[in-house]
């Protein structure tokens, strides 16, 4: 007979993911954000055999009837996470022989395919010059003297060096702030990276990404070990720089895209996505671009269907039904 409630078992459950699973604190942060939203709608006192297909079903049509603290329902996507940390919550139960509702009972909501942004062309070399576009000849000067290089030269080159690096290798933004001096393997044009899950896979360096960034560490002088760092104009660009955020990149990237002319919205991810548009259209396989993304599915990468779809017709065109043509 059972005697342990959810609540035990949620707790056992988070620990597994910790120790067993190896997951990261943000995901498990997520699972016990979800999942007690879930124990608190049905009462974290019950037994397992509580959770039943009609008590999930009432559970959906209360998350689509939710209104989130902005005064707005919660997005599709949102309610799947709900719906994937409960599926994941029963399978664990399903592994100890615990007597509840089948986790295959629980189908998530169908989602409408995701568009891809992505820049190419004159848009992404626009965006990849901007850090130099209003570098005035008077810093340039300034340069060359003997003394620290000016916070707002530095910035230029650490700007240049980010969006290059982005485009170079498909780093997620998580990732890049992340990164050591000692971790970009110069020498090599490659280096490994720990993305999500713990998974590690290995980047490559373009000429340009490399150079950028030899450059823009041998302007430094300080002694931060990080790789991005804030070089704040107002303490003249000192050694108790900060390493840059997730948020204070994206600003970045922002402001390069409105000072490149690029008027839709740009972001960190969006340079991953022109990554990966760029080696498909350039005749990358999928899987491989699977790889260097660092995607553990490939129904994750197969998002990038308006290169693969366009490359698809061109097979077409060049293989099918020759005969008939001649």
């Amino acid at each position: 007979m059972q005697t342990k409630n959810l609540k035990k078992y949620l707790q056992e459950f988070l620990e597994y993911l910790e120790i067993e699973k190896n997951r990261s604190e943000k995901t498990i942060q997520n699972y016990d954000f979800y999942l007690h939203r879930f124990l608190e709608w049905l009462g974290d006192k019950k037994g397992p055999s509580a959770i039943t297909g009609e008590k999930v079903r009432k559970y959906r049509l209360w998350l689509n009837r939710l209104i989130d603290v902005h005064g707005e329902p919660l997005k599709k996507n949102t309610q799947n996470y709900h719906l994937i940390a409960l599926r994941s919550f029963l399978k664990y139960m399903a592994k100890r022989d615990v007597d509840t509702l089948a986790p295959e009972k629980i189908e998530l909501m169908k989602m409408p395919d995701r568009e891809v942004s992505f820049l190419e062309g004159s848009d992404l070399n626009r965006i990849l010059e901007s850090p130099f576009k209003n570098i005035s000849s008077k810093h340039l000067e300034e340069q060359s003297k003997k003394g620290k290089t000016p916070p707002t030269l530095l910035i230029a080159h650490r700007d240049k060096a980010m969006l290059e690096l982005f485009f170079s290798t498909g780093l997620r933004v998580s990732e890049l702030v992340k990164l050591k001096i000692e971790d970009v393997n110069l020498k090599r044009d490659e280096f490994s990276i720990t993305g999500k899950g713990g998974k590690i896979r290995v980047v490559f360096l373009s000429e340009q990404a490399k150079y950028s960034i030899k450059k823009y560490i041998d302007l430094r002088g300080d002694m931060n070990p990080y790789l991005f760092i804030s070089h704040d104009k107002r303490t003249g660009g000192n050694d108790n720089d900060e390493l840059l955020t997730p948020r204070s990149v994206q600003r970045i990237v922002q402001k390069h895209a409105r000072e490149a002319g690029i008027t839709k919205s740009v972001t960190p991810h969006t340079m991953r996505h022109s990554y990966a548009t760029d080696l498909l259209q350039n005749g990358a396989d999928i899987r491989s671009v699977q790889a260097m993304l660092g995607h553990s599915s490939i129904t994750t990468t197969q998002i990038y269907t308006h290169v693969t779809d366009k490359e698809l017709k061109n097979i077409h065109k060049k293989f099918h039904d020759k005969d008939r043509n001649k």
